[in-house]
């Protein structure tokens, strides 16, 4: 894996729109059901909106009903970073993009098979990059 992208915070400010830098550098997150991309069935790969760096295919998205996008695996196995989070009273395991510490979301065991995972991301952690027909 390539090293960590590291940008100051003003950098990730000037990148970045306010909410976007919220919940990526902040650890903050979307209301439910108003995320760009939760109800989105477009084929392509998400991405994460600080780096570009490739978290998931489309073909792992579901509908979880929780109001977030949701995917039942990563992209690959070195794509996002998980760690314990008891913020909020609650103990659950945030999810980070690998390449720049994006929050992207939460990753529950609650998921439909074949990996008994749902990781619940913020689509303002993300981009969709349309699979395009060659």
């Amino acid at each position: 894996m390539s090293e960590k992208i590291i940008k100051s915070d003003a950098e990730w400010r000037q990148q970045l729109t306010p909410e976007q830098y919220h919940i990526t550098r902040e650890h903050g997150t979307e209301r439910a059901w108003t995320g760009e991309y939760n109800k989105t069935k477009t084929p392509g790969t998400y991405v994460c909106v600080c780096c570009g760096a490739p978290l998931f295919s489309s073909d792992t998205k579901y509908e979880s009903g929780s109001g977030w996008p949701s995917f039942y695996t990563p992209i690959n196995d070195n794509a996002i970073d998980e760690e314990r989070d008891d913020s909020h009273g609650m103990i659950r395991v945030e999810t980070r993009c690998a390449q720049c510490d994006a929050h992207l979301g939460h990753v529950f065991e609650d998921g439909p098979a074949p990996t008994g995972l749902r990781y619940c991301m913020n689509s303002a952690s993300l981009k969709l990059i349309p699979k395009t027909d060659e």
